[in-house]
């Protein structure tokens, strides 16, 4: 089952779209779904990695979790019907 990938200001831009779906889904990880994400947006590759590792500021979110932060990270295994989603750095007054 397809994954579908939600991306956010300049890294939807880059993209072209701010949806992109990927070929991954349950029991794969977020991890092979961002390699997808990738493969199917190369010009995000430079927005989002530095020395082939995800940016610090860059938010992975699965079903609106930072995976990152509160589940395994990237190993994080999908499930039926999860969103994704990719943030760049947020900031405003």
């Amino acid at each position: 089952m397809p994954t579908e990938w939600k991306l956010f200001a300049d890294l939807a831009e880059r993209a072209g779209d701010k949806h992109v779906t990927v070929d991954a889904g349950a029991g794969d990880t977020v991890g092979d779904a961002f390699e997808a994400l990738l493969e199917a947006a190369p010009e995000l590759e430079g927005r989002v990695l530095e020395d082939g590792e995800l940016r610090s500021q860059i938010n992975v979110l699965r079903n609106g979790t930072n995976v990152l932060v509160e589940e395994e990270g990237l190993a994080t295994e999908l499930e039926d019907g999860d969103e994704l989603a990719l943030f760049p750095p947020v900031s405003g007054g």
